[in-house]
This record gives structure tokens, C-alpha cells and sequence, in this order.
């Protein structure tokens, strides 16, 4: 029950949750609940890459292993998830990724992970935790020390994509618009001309780097 005063007069107010807000927690998919591996496979591999495990109900590695894979494909859709990394840990998540190329990150952008700190990737904010890897860059000031949890929100709707850390939005930008062409083109992934092209496609996790990492409740949701 809330109360507004109109001129003089208090109005009781009966507070609303509409139906659509009601049933958002339905829409909610578990990908990892820290006890299966079911929903994720290798880069072009029907099996979970050896070295990705689940320990005290985490997805963790300790070193050089492949990208993990979902096995289902993403279009518009809010994804979130708890990650922890090593000392000059350095990985990513992926998402809207295909299977065209030899490596994932040839095709899909990355929300990268980092310690800001130690890692050799942190002489610039483009790749930075947070960042859109080598495209756009993140603001720093909200990423938790080593060793704690931060939490990662990609948010993808049509050609908008937001990244969030700990609950603050640090970039957003549009697929395909002039000013992402031309950062695109000052990359490195101007070499793939598919690279961030595909409407919907798989979500990853980096695994090609050295250092420790830890995932926990990876859940994600499609927007409609």
C-alpha cells in the first residue's frame, strides 16, 4: 500500500505488480547451477573441453584449456553471471557467436575479463575488464579486487548491446552502426568481415589464457 498526498488529501494507492514483471523470474534460464555441465559443449566439439570443471559448485579452470560453448543459440536476451579470476587472469565472455571460423572470437564480440591490475592486456581501457574487446572501451573504478566475485550483465536487443558490471552500466553501442564500422575497422577483427554480424548465435567463455577462473550462476533470458 502506498500513499500520495493530492491537495491536502492523503490517497491510498494499492501498489500493482503488472502481469509482465510478475512472470519475468519464469522467463529466467539456468546455464550452469553448479552441478551440471549439460547445457555447454566444446568449440566445434560435441564435449566438454577437458580442464573445465565444476568445483564447490563453480565452472572453474586453473590454465590454457578451449572455449566452452553453449549448445543452443542466443538472439536478444539479458545474460548474467558471477565470475571470479586469478591474478593476471585474462578471459571473456562471448556471445552471438557461430561456428564459421576457426576461433569463436573471429565471429563473436567479447565482454572481457580481466585483472585490471596485474594482467599484460590492462595498458588500455579497450581492454580492460568490461570492455567491448579492442572496440569499445570500459570506465574504470568498478571492478572488485582479485579474488571476489563481480558480476558480468550483457544485455543484446536487436543491433543495442549494454555491458554492465556489478551493477553499473559501463558502455553500450549499436552492431553495424557508422561509428562501430569504423572501430571495427581500426581492429584487429577487420580481417573477418562476419565478426559481430550474426542476429543470434552461441555464448562462451574464454579459456586460452593462463590463470585461474570461476563462474557461478551463469543464467540467461530471451527478450522478446
Amino acid at each position: 500500500m502506498m500513499i500520495r498526498v493530492l491537495c491536502g488529501c492523503a490517497i491510498a494507492l494499492t501498489t500493482i505488480v503488472p502481469q509482465s514483471m510478475a512472470q519475468s523470474a519464469a522467463k529466467w534460464r539456468v546455464l550452469f547451477d553448479g552441478t551440471s555441465l549439460d547445457a555447454w559443449r566444446g568449440y566445434k566439439s560435441d564435449k566438454v573441453p577437458v580442464g573445465w570443471k565444476i568445483v564447490d559448485r563453480t565452472l572453474a579452470k586453473d590454465g590454457r584449456v578451449e572455449d566452452i560453448v553453449s549448445k543452443d543459440e542466443f538472439g536478444d536476451f539479458e545474460l548474467v553471471m558471477d565470475w571470479k579470476i586469478g591474478e593476471a587472469g585474462n578471459s571473456g565472455i562471448f556471445y552471438r557467436g557461430t561456428e564459421e571460423y576457426e576461433h569463436i572470437y573471429w565471429s563473436a564480440p567479447e565482454y572481457q575479463l580481466l585483472d585490471d591490475a596485474k594482467a599484460s592486456d590492462n595498458k588500455t581501457r579497450l581492454t580492460c575488464a568490461g570492455a567491448a574487446y579492442a572496440i569499445y572501451p570500459s570506465p574504470p573504478g568498478h571492478l572488485k579486487p582479485v579474488g571476489e566475485w563481480n558480476t558480468a550483465r550483457i544485455v543484446a536487443r536487436g543491433a543495442h548491446v549494454e555491458h554492465w558490471l556489478n551493477g553499473f552500466k559501463l558502455l553500450e553501442y549499436e552492431l553495424g552502426s557508422p561509428d562501430w564500422q569504423t572501430k571495427v575497422k581500426a581492429s584487429k577483427f577487420v580481417d573477418w568481415p562476419n565478426y559481430g554480424r550474426a542476429p543470434r548465435g552461441h555464448i562462451a567463455m574464454q579459456g586460452d589464457h593462463e590463470g585461474a577462473l570461476a563462474f557461478r550462476n551463469i543464467r540467461i533470458r530471451e527478450l522478446r
